[in-house]
């Protein structure tokens, strides 16, 4: 498995228009990727537990990923957040 932590810019957060893209990004790949924040984990894959989670800028969350092509999808969703969250 391998994880990461971001601190979203975003001024908004997590919303609507870039939960929905970055489900779009993950399902690019077979790994499963896990986010989290505090005590809350959501499959990234589900656009409304996502949302529900009320992420907002300056939160920190973990997103951990898992699978056979975990590598490759960690690093290139650390960077569609480094560029979009």
């Amino acid at each position: 498995m391998k994880s990461f932590e971001y601190t979203i810019t975003d001024p908004v957060g997590i919303h609507a228009r870039p939960a929905g893209v970055l489900v779009k990004e993950i399902k690019k790949f077979v790994s499963t990727v896990t986010v989290n924040k505090g005590e809350k984990s959501v499959n990234a894959l589900k656009l409304m537990a996502l949302m529900g989670m009320g992420i907002k800028q300056g939160d920190t969350i973990r997103i951990d990923v898992e699978g056979a092509d975990e590598d490759n999808a960690a690093a290139e969703i650390e960077a569609f957040f480094k560029a979009n969250l």
